[in-house]
């Protein structure tokens, strides 16, 4: 009875039909990332906005007014009262009636002198020269209500962890090409509805769905992937991981060209629709099959394989079997409960957030520097693309350890710099910047090689899970630490990345080196595996080495 990677190496581990599957299922990261970042442009600030006095719709209407002539009689008179802008979250305490002047309206008031004019915050009525051109200027999110911009954001990630759990759990129980089919087609239709409602509150209930569904698509078309092709992965997750980069890199393409954030909203969502196709030419993953006790499906799910791949498979295989040990109702005590064991999931779980916190903070904050934000954006996505070469040609020379904590230390050092470098050298700040966010973008796509390495089989699946639900947490604080701490100074969320990213790098280097090591099966191996690296991680000489490279 021949066992499933057995029967693979023979049908073919990565085949025609495996890299067709692959490449359908990787488009995935293109869709997914548009919703990941597509805050930066549905939250852009409006060009120009300002509080509409009470009686001045009318006043204008009668006066045959522009908005231009009534932004004049609204928002000069601030400026000249306090020599600048700054006072945009309040308007002139009156209200203007069908008497007043049309060309020197004020006049009425104030004795004519606008420093004698009151003041009152505004609560609504906000003009804005593009009322559809963001959600800020479509549900009002300026001043006192800035803040739900960044509830906004909190929300989808909210709903990326929920993903990663329920849609997680059900992707084990009812099959990965199910729960990847009906999330593709969740995230569709929570995305029409995010972009044609009118109330706050349901696009904040759809976004949040929209954001579980996408967390669903995500993790299956990665599982299945995976689960598919030979025993090495790493080429397989990298890439998913380079087309994840190209959607962010398309992203501000389809940004610059429709003009309204429900046309953006749109253009991200009705694709995956077409994912839906998917059912007629991607399988159920095999390895689950078996799981189900589900081996005759498999088996013919292994002979079309061997058949697109050019193999032949024997027709004496009546049945495959496959080993695998679970931890019955695993909980985190399992992950701390040894020396080794809780250094590692501590490490690994301050990893993930530090990572997703500082890699959602960068992307984000091209939304609030100013520049052109269409070309930054891309090219802070195309620089992206040499963080996986660089992985590639470092993790099976040097090890994972050593470009783990460099990439961070890089990411943190950089951040820095980009803070107190002045703005009249906006090339040398592009650049330092650009650098942090490719340390970051290793140091992110690191975290999961790692994370998989040394958890052992026993509780891999529950580690990993555990661990990487922190990057859904970091997701979530990043857009209230971006935006309220950039409120009081631009350049604040990069000192607190900086040091985050920092930490993060030193602590890594107290983790093994996993180059070269053989996956743990037991937490017993675990722990073995680290008896053999003394402080930082070194290997100690004395120790056998015959297991390693």
């Amino acid at each position: 009875m021949p066992s499933f990677d057995e029967v693979l190496k023979e049908a073919g581990e990565f085949g025609r039909f495996q890299k067709r599957v692959f490449f359908l299922l990787c488009q995935t990261g293109i869709t997914f990332s548009f919703l990941f970042a597509s805050v930066v442009f549905l939250g852009r600030a409006p060009d120009s906005y300002w509080c509409r006095i009470p009686g001045a719709a009318e006043l204008s209407e009668r006066c045959g007014w522009t908005l231009e002539e009534e932004q004049n009689f609204t928002v000069l008179p601030l400026q000249l009262r306090n020599g600048s802008s700054s006072e945009e979250c309040k308007r002139l305490d009156v209200v203007w009636d069908t008497s007043v002047s049309c060309t020197s309206p004020l006049t009425h008031y104030g004795n004519g002198s606008t420093g004698d004019l009151p003041l009152t915050a505004c609560r609504d009525n906000w003009v804005y020269k593009q009322p559809h051109s963001s959600i800020i200027s479509e549900y009002n999110l300026v001043c006192s209500n800035a803040w739900m911009l960044d509830l906004s954001q909190a929300i989808l990630n909210l709903g990326f962890l929920t993903g990663a759990f329920t849609l997680g759990y059900a992707a084990d129980r009812y099959g990965r090409i199910l729960i990847y089919l009906l999330s593709c087609l969740g995230v569709a239709i929570c995305g029409i509805i995010v972009a044609f409602t009118s109330n706050f509150t349901v696009f904040l209930i759809f976004r949040f769905l929209q954001g579980m569904f996408g967390k669903g698509t995500w993790m299956t078309c990665y599982v299945i992937v995976t689960e598919i092709v030979g025993s090495d992965q790493r080429i397989v997750g990298i890439v998913i991981q380079i087309f994840f980069t190209l959607g962010i890199m398309i992203l501000p393409g389809i940004a610059y060209l429709v003009p309204t954030w429900q046309g953006i909203q749109l253009a991200i969502s009705l694709p995956n629709f077409l994912f839906l196709f998917y059912y007629w030419v991607v399988p159920e993953s095999p390895r689950w099959l078996l799981t189900r006790k589900k081996g005759e499906k498999a088996l013919k799910i292994m002979h079309n394989i061997a058949k697109h791949n050019g193999k032949y498979l024997s027709p004496h295989y009546s049945e495959i079997t496959i080993s695998y040990e679970e931890v019955s109702n695993p909980s985190f005590l399992d992950l701390v409960r040894t020396p080794a064991m809780r250094r590692n999931t501590l490490i690994l779980m301050y990893a993930w957030f530090a990572s997703a916190l500082i890699y959602q903070g960068l992307v984000m904050r091209l939304g609030i520097v100013g520049g052109n934000l269409y070309l930054d954006f891309f090219i802070s996505g195309a620089v992206e693309l040499p963080a996986a070469l660089l992985i590639l040609v470092t993790i099976d020379r040097i090890g994972r350890r050593l470009p783990f904590a460099i990439s961070n230390i890089v990411a943190g050092i950089a951040c820095l710099i980009t803070a107190f470098l002045p703005e009249d050298i906006p090339w040398l700040k592009t650049t330092v910047a650009t650098l942090g966010r490719l340390g970051i973008t290793m140091a992110f796509e690191i975290v999961y090689l790692v994370n998989t390495e040394l958890y052992p089989t026993t509780l891999r699946n529950f580690g990993v899970s555990l661990c990487s639900s922190l990057c859904d947490l970091g997701g979530i604080i990043a857009p209230f630490l971006l935006f309220r701490l950039a409120a009081v100074w631009l350049e604040l969320p990069l000192i607190i990345f900086s040091i985050l990213a920092v930490v993060c790098g030193l602590l890594v280097l107290l983790l093994p080196e996993t180059k070269g090591m053989s996956l743990p099966e037991t937490v017993e191996d675990v722990e073995r595996f680290s008896s053999h690296f003394g402080k930082c991680g070194k290997k100690r000489k004395h120790q056998d080495t015959n297991s390693y490279i």
